[in-house]
């Protein structure tokens, strides 16, 4: 068994954000952390390897200097990793870079056994759309939202997290499930850990190693490929502190009650 896990290496967007003039992120002006959810999903994967033996591999598309994320999935204990980059994927959208990592992990290899874990969403896009589309790409059984992951044999249980609640769904390997915060705490890498990732495999798969995969074409993968329009990217305003209304008394409730009722809330 091995489980294929897709991250992503994301702005820092507690910090100001940069946009370039097309609508896209001026990532090269940012700092970059991996993104939260997928840490979760990789560490969903560590565990399963601590009980099972199983292989970890990591796969990211983004530019060069994303090897430096891969490497530090490697020390926190994923087995290889590879780096998916290619000027011609660049700008890709949701729909188009779930097009280039199915071919990726296509590529890689998906037997009956095995897993593929993403993070919920990325907090640079928070659409929650590029896991599920590489399911639907790769013709793989998905699960959402996972809150909680056990798997014994090819049998696949997890709680999925709902709105309201939460709801068990069973399946069979191979799958695709996609992770949430609430689902574990990402362990931290250790120092024998961080000697060991520069030994382990790191590949790269740039546009020609992909370009004769059915799912990669000229018309569906980049900027030109994606059907997504930007139009407008920006911060948005800092929220004010709000009213505070001290008291307990009558004067204070019928006050709040008042101001409740002018904005139509009550």
């Amino acid at each position: 068994m091995k489980i294929i896990v897709s991250i992503k290496q994301v702005p820092d967007t507690s910090g100001k954000v940069a946009v370039n003039p097309d609508g896209t992120l001026n990532r090269a002006s940012m700092q970059t952390i991996t993104n939260p959810d997928d840490m979760n999903a990789l560490e969903a994967a560590l565990k399963i390897k601590d009980a099972t033996d199983c292989k970890v591999i990591v796969v990211t598309m983004g530019p060069p200097p994303a090897a430096g994320m891969l490497r530090e999935a490697l020390a926190m204990g994923a087995d290889e990793a590879v780096l998916v980059s290619a000027r011609e994927f660049g700008g890709s959208d949701t729909y188009a870079t779930s097009q280039v990592i199915a071919a990726a992990i296509s590529t890689i290899g998906v037997e009956d056994d095995d897993l593929v874990l993403c993070g919920r969403q990325a907090i640079d896009g928070d659409t929650a759309q590029v896991g599920p589309q590489i399911a639907e790409k790769l013709n793989l059984p998905q699960i959402t939202y996972a809150a909680d992951i056990a798997v014994e044999g090819k049998n696949v249980t997890v709680k999925r997290m709902l709105e309201d609640g939460y709801m068990t769904i069973k399946t069979q390997t191979p799958c695709l499930v996609t992770c949430i915060k609430e689902l574990n705490e990402p362990r931290y890498m250790s120092v024998g850990g961080v000697f060991e990732a520069y030994s382990k495999p790191l590949s790269t798969f740039n546009y020609e190693t992909l370009k004769d995969h059915p799912l990669i074409d000229a018309t569906t993968i980049g900027l030109k490929g994606s059907p997504t329009n930007i139009f407008k990217s920006f911060t948005p305003p800092q929220k004010g502190a709000g009213m505070m209304l001290e008291g307990a008394d009558k004067a204070t409730c019928e006050k709040l009650a008042g101001i409740l009722a002018a904005k139509h809330i009550i």
